[in-house]
């Protein structure tokens, strides 16, 4: 079987990333509605705490804090690579600080679910599926007008892709880009980095 692997190029396939550029066009075309509220408050948060869709969706409005200088502070309770719910801290954008107090300010307090879904316009005590983030992510792209074949290559995971992708680039340590994402494995993190745009020599 090692010889087979080795004698085939196979180059990892990964979820295009949301960087920054993106991150701005996909915020700025969703529509002025409750939908519209919601869906930039998900993409935003999603890419601030590089979150898989499951995270995001499972996230309760008390995990939220709001923090002196304007941003949030998040407990994310339970994540793939935590099955007994050890729990990761993750730190929001003023950015995104606002447009979620946009969408609890729709939304209303007796709301358990951070994320819920919308039905007659009203909003409903009942948390997201995780392929809703996924439909969110590529509607957004199609609605960019990027070409299909760049749009299809986005997914819920280009978040947590793009996210860790921008924090290379800007200058961000190993140890901190680690704890931003809530990998335990360098290993597991540089295969994010894979297809970073980032020439060191540039």
């Amino acid at each position: 079987m090692r010889r087979i692997m080795r004698s085939k190029r196979c180059r990892p396939k990964q979820a295009k990333g949301l960087t920054h550029e993106y991150l701005e066009k996909f915020l700025e075309v969703q529509p002025d509605n409750p939908w519209g509220i919601r869906n930039r408050a998900i993409i935003s948060l999603g890419y601030d705490i590089l979150a898989r869709r499951s995270e995001l969706v499972a996230l309760m409005t008390d995990d939220i804090e709001q923090r002196p200088d304007g941003t949030l502070r998040l407990m994310i309770r339970r994540s793939k690579t935590d099955p007994f719910g050890m729990g990761r801290l993750a730190f929001t954008s003023k950015r995104t600080a606002r447009l979620l107090g946009e969408w609890l300010k729709w939304r209303g307090s007796e709301i358990e679910p951070l994320f819920c879904g919308i039905y007659q316009g009203r909003a409903i005590n009942r948390a997201l599926g995780p392929d809703t983030i996924k439909l969110i992510i590529k509607n957004a792209a199609r609605v960019c007008g990027l070409e299909r074949i760049e749009a299809d290559a986005f997914s819920a995971h280009s978040l947590r892709v793009g996210a860790a992708q921008d924090l290379l680039r800007n200058g961000h340590d190993t140890a901190a880009i680690m704890r931003a994402g809530g990998w335990k494995s360098v290993d597991v993190m540089a295969r994010y980095l894979e297809f970073a745009e980032h020439n060191v020599w540039a």
